[in-house]
């Protein structure tokens, strides 16, 4: 069977789809012939440019922008979606923050906007599409969790709390919603060559592992589109990480 047949035509909603991984998801979903929202917060222009690209190539794309960490705007984001491409059937919760803070060095503060940003707004998203999908029967939802969620991580135990909650969200979702015909997924993505790993691709960390590099946020869509077209695969947290650690 061509699972690009299968995804075609469906929605799909990228949050944090502007740059970096997202974007890297967003371009390998439209590639499959899902239409695809690419939400954002702040970055309008980089997610026009990426709506640009996906249009450029034959795709259905829009801009949508949303904080979703805020019920509110995840609900009009939600709807904004479905009235311009149609009801979202594939939920990508990739977005998420990283600010590298010591042990000695963290606030209450730092910890609360990362579960905020990284952990909430995956219930949030999640608890807006599960209604329509549960009545059409169909669904795919796929989380972006980290290394840092079972290993120690480089950014701050804050970081590590907020993926390891993701995928805590991503098995007790699976669970409840695999007879309603929606898989749940997470992916852990180690090193990847994008913005928010500058810092740590500064000190030749990617040259340390196994494959000799950092990934790349298009080995990330790729991911993406292989847990989608797997309809027995749920609950799962698929580790891409160069070989830089197994689980």
């Amino acid at each position: 069977m061509d699972e690009r047949i299968e995804l075609a035509n469906h929605v799909a909603l990228v949050t944090g789809g502007s740059r970096g991984i997202g974007r890297g998801i967003a371009l390998a979903l439209a590639r499959a012939r899902i239409a695809v929202a690419v939400n954002y917060r702040a970055r309008a222009e980089e997610a026009a440019e990426t709506v640009a690209e996906i249009e450029h190539a034959g795709g259905r794309a829009i801009a949508v922008r949303a904080d979703v960490s805020v019920t509110a705007e995840v609900e009009a984001m939600i709807e904004r979606v479905g009235t311009q491409l149609g009801p979202v059937d594939i939920l990508v919760n990739n977005a998420g923050i990283a600010t590298i803070v010591g042990v000695d060095e963290i606030t209450e503060e730092d910890f609360d906007r990362t579960m905020v940003v990284n952990t909430k707004s995956v219930f949030l998203c999640t608890q807006a599409v599960v209604a329509g999908m549960r009545a059409r029967g169909w669904g795919r939802i796929v989380n972006i969790s980290s290394v840092a969620a079972r290993g120690g991580g480089s950014v701050g135990v804050h970081y590590n709390a907020s993926k390891a909650a993701v995928e805590g969200l991503t098995r007790g979702y699976a669970a409840r919603l695999a007879a309603d015909g929606i898989t749940v997924n997470a992916i852990a993505p180690g090193l990847i060559d994008t913005e928010m790993a500058a810092p740590l691709k500064e000190s030749g960390v990617g040259d340390r592992l196994p494959v000799g590099r950092l990934g790349t946020a298009d080995e990330i869509g790729q991911a993406a589109v292989m847990v989608l077209g797997n309809a027995f695969l749920t609950g799962q947290t698929i580790a891409v990480n160069g070989g830089g650690s197994f689980q």
